[in-house]
């Protein structure tokens, strides 16, 4: 999802920064309270959970919705969310990844589906997109953290494969198994992160063309604007 937008980080504002915001908080609080439901509310003994705190302070959500998620995981414990994946291809053949949190199947594979058809894509099968992808741990921390060269070290250190530092942000990459032992060891030293999160890298990415790119951001925020979706990857690589 967000804060961690999976295609090419290219976003058109279009006068939606305060209904993006809020659907934004939405989408944490709801991980944050599955997070709580499903493990101990304490976030230093629930790395899901700290993870997905982090991830809200990251976007600026106040310390009383990020209370008041927790809390939600006690009151509402006959709703139970599960974690679906769905997989298919969007506009250009694109093959695609939509992670959702829903409590409702049938609508969100309803919606989804809509979705995909409206912009000339189609749904798939389990499998049929992912194997175009790895999977791998990906910790996006801030660059006003840590300089480049010790960012890098400390990566090493804590276990992980590769850093790679852009200009906004360190993002470091692990086995998706080592995620959490990985992060452990970096919050040693660091107490800011963006994200943390199991994503799907894709191994090939398909070039499109600048007067395709409309078309498929247009289908991404679609998909970003449908409550029950979390997250979406992609092997789309914009061109200019």
């Amino acid at each position: 999802m967000a804060g961690h937008s999976h295609w090419a980080g290219i976003k058109h504002k279009k006068g939606k920064a305060d209904q993006q915001r809020s659907k934004i908080f939405s989408k944490l609080s709801k991980e944050i309270t599955v997070a709580a439901k499903l493990g101990n509310k304490d976030p230093g003994a629930n790395p899901r959970l700290r993870s997905a705190i982090q991830a809200a302070r990251s976007a600026n959500m106040p310390k009383d919705n990020i209370k008041r998620a927790i809390d939600k995981s006690s009151i509402n414990s006959e709703s139970n969310f599960e974690n679906l994946r769905y997989e298919g291809f969007g506009p250009e053949k694109v093959a695609v990844i939509v992670e959702t949190l829903t409590d409702n199947k049938n609508r969100t594979a309803s919606n989804i589906r809509t979705i995909f058809q409206k912009a000339g894509g189609s749904l798939g099968t389990q499998g049929s997109a992912s194997h175009n992808f790895n999977q791998l741990g990906i910790i996006k921390i801030d660059k006003n953290e840590m300089i480049d060269e010790d960012i890098f070290e400390l990566a090493i250190e804590a276990g992980a494969d590769e850093c790679k530092s852009n200009s906004n942000y360190h993002e470091i990459q692990c086995p998706m198994k080592d995620i959490y032992n990985v992060k452990k060891e970096l919050e040693k030293k660091i107490t800011n992160f963006i994200s943390t999160e199991i994503e799907w890298i894709p191994l090939n990415r398909v070039k499109i063309s600048s007067e395709k790119n409309e078309d498929l951001i247009n289908f991404f925020e679609t998909l970003e604007e449908e409550d029950d979706v979390q997250n979406i990857y992609s092997n789309a690589e914009f061109t200019k």
